[in-house]
Order: structure tokens, then sequence, then C-alpha cells
């Protein structure tokens, strides 16, 4: 199974439009979204065509290929919009035989606040807007950055999973950085 992995739209058409035809081009079997689907949040700027009601209607059109989780912006009033569910703290995918990939937002859990993993699991969120892959002593830490508002110089974009190997790409498909998951590690 092919993922596509994304995080912080922050209610952007434009940014969710190109999310959606990279989607399309990937031929990703699944979307998984990070969380911060709609607002903006009061320590952003908005975003390029900010517009959350045409994001839940463009992400509702593909309701039954997303997984999604809830984000520090997300509130009750969201899910009553989005015809997905969207305010699970954390999923659980299993990676290999032995290990899982730990999915939140990342306000709650996060590497200042690790959740219960096992050596060799992955902890994956967006909420800073920032690409990293991180190989710790017992974990790797993993973020797709931001769909419409990177921040640290980088760029808006997501990631892929198949067949753990994860790449960041940006909406143009240039790999940004690649990581191939080792089941022995």
């Amino acid at each position: 199974m092919k993922w596509m992995i994304a995080s912080d739209i922050h209610g952007s058409a434009f940014w969710c439009r190109k999310m959606l035809e990279a989607f399309d081009r990937e031929g990703a079997d699944r979307l998984l979204l990070l969380g911060d689907l709609l607002y903006h949040g009061p320590r952003n700027a908005l975003p390029d065509e900010y517009d959350p009601t045409a994001v839940m209607d463009l992400l509702n059109a593909r309701r039954d290929r997303i997984l999604c989780v809830r984000g520090n912006c997300e509130a009750e009033v969201d899910q009553a919009v989005l015809t997905f569910p969207v305010m699970a703290e954390y999923a659980l995918l299993e990676l290999g035989r032995s290990h899982i990939i730990f999915v939140t937002h990342g306000h709650v859990y996060n590497e200042k606040n690790m959740p219960p993993m096992n050596i060799g699991d992955i902890l994956l969120h967006g909420h800073t807007h920032v690409p990293k892959c991180v190989e710790h002593e017992y974990y790797t830490y993993m973020n797709p950055g931001s769909v419409a508002i990177p921040k640290e110089e980088s760029w808006h974009g997501y990631m892929t999973l198949e067949d753990g190997y994860f790449q960041w790409k940006d909406f143009d498909g240039t790999v940004h950085m690649d990581y191939t998951f080792d089941p022995e590690s």
C-alpha cells in the first residue's frame, strides 16, 4: 500500500488543491493527514487562498481515502462539517512485523513528550511545519513539514511511504529527503 502523508493545510484552498493533485499523481492508496486542516491559528499568517469551506469540500470529496488525526486547531465544529473522522489524538500504523508508526499532530506527543513506543518504532507528527527525519537511539522521528505554511526555509510539501521507503517531496515532485526503514534496527 502506498500512503501520502501531509500536515498543516490551515485552510488554504490553493495548497489543498496542490496536495490533492500530488495525491493523484503519486497514485497513493490513502491520504494520511496530521491535523490542522481548516483554520490558520493565531500564530500563523493567512495562507494563500484562505478558504476553509473550499478545503472542507475538497477533503470531503476524498473522505473514503483519508485517515486523519486531530491537530491543535481542530475542534468539534470541524468534525460537524468534515465527513471523515478528525478528532483522534493519534493512530497506529503497523510497519513490518514488530514495529509501529505512532501518528499524531505533535502538540501533545512529540520528541519532548514521548508516547509509549518500542525500540525501532517511528514517531510521526506535523505541527512544527518543518520537514524532519531524525534517527534517535531508540526510535526515529519524522515530520512531513507543512502543506500551506512551511517554516525554517522549508518547502510546501508532503511525504510518501511505500514498502518501508519514505520520501519528502515538494509539489513539483522534487525529492528533498528519503529514508528506508530497517526492521532490524
